[in-house]
């Protein structure tokens, strides 16, 4: 992203003064500098085992309202992330293009051939990190980023190799634009990729239904796999597909092994695949940067 995307941030403790030597600021100059509230002395422990009694909710932070009751009211009065379109709030105002691969100094797959642009791939916004780009442009793809409501006949007119479907914030049944153009869009049998909300979008479209989670997935540590094999990978997300709800051209092809929610997916006979969590994540882990290289192999089988 351009910048950071939370609204504020909770810490129990922080430096003032950090000593390592690659640090440019102090937490406290970052939030200042990307006017994010924050707040510490907070006991987090405490504040974790509610979040995880009576699952996400909804909090605050203000300087100016110093009243709790008063505060308390607000927070009260603030919509429930179920029904939430956020997309609308985050996605590109304008088309653009990306072709800047990952850094050399952070590349970390020696297979990754070299930067030469063989696919054309829409990227449709929903809330698009940066990473996601870079590692599209790394496996050779001209990448064209468009707002999440571009009508599909729109996304045709680029003449695509392969559609990639965001990720991005809220709940995903209510970015019904969304969904009714990936509907569309399935209808020319090209590739499709989604991650994270992508991946919800593309069940959707494909007649699943979706629930919101009781505190989500976070962190760098969540295993997925299916049977024999295991991948440790980044997740952020709080809603999820029903596996109940898959038609049966859809197989699952990945759980979340901590709590078997559908992790990943593919249509049994289509060129369609996505995974709930972020094969792109930097610095890691690497385990399912595979999944970029299996999109560009899918576009080219097609091609062919």
């Amino acid at each position: 992203s351009s910048k950071p995307q939370v609204k504020g941030a909770i810490a129990r403790n922080i430096c003032w003064r950090p000593s390592n030597w690659r640090s440019t600021q102090s937490l406290s100059d970052y939030l200042k500098q990307n006017q994010i509230p924050g707040i510490y002395g907070i006991d987090t422990r405490a504040l974790t085992r509610k979040i995880r009694t009576m699952g996400a909710i909804n909090g605050a932070i203000s300087t100016e309202i110093l009243d709790p009751s008063e505060l308390l009211v607000r927070v009260q009065k603030a919509p429930s992330m179920a029904g939430l379109n956020l997309v609308r709030e985050v996605t590109t105002k304008e088309v653009y293009e990306w072709s800047e691969p990952t850094d050399t100094a952070w590349e970390f797959n020696p297979s990754v051939p070299e930067n030469k642009q063989q696919f054309t791939v829409v990227a449709i916004d929903f809330g698009i990190k940066r990473n996601i780009l870079r590692r599209l442009a790394s496996y050779g793809c001209r990448v064209i980023v468009v707002p999440a409501n571009t009508p599909p006949e729109e996304i045709l007119k680029y003449n695509p190799d392969g559609i990639f479907l965001s990720n991005g914030p809220g709940d995903p049944a209510a970015v019904t634009e969304g969904i009714e153009t990936t509907k569309q869009l399935l209808q020319s049998s090209k590739p499709v990729f989604g991650i994270c909300m992508g991946h919800q979008i593309l069940g959707l479209s494909l007649g699943a239904d979706t629930f919101k989670l009781k505190f989500g997935h976070r962190g760098l540590n969540q295993p997925a796999g299916l049977q024999q094999q295991v991948e440790i990978t980044s997740q952020n997300h709080g809603f999820a597909i029903d596996a109940d709800s898959l038609a049966s051209e859809v197989e699952i092809t990945h759980f979340n092994l901590n709590d078997r929610t559908v992790a990943g997916l593919r249509h049994r006979s289509l060129p369609f695949f996505s995974v709930q969590y972020h094969p792109e994540a930097s610095p890691g882990p690497h385990d399912a940067d595979y999944l970029f290289e299996r999109f560009v192999s899918t576009m080219e089988e097609r091609r062919q």
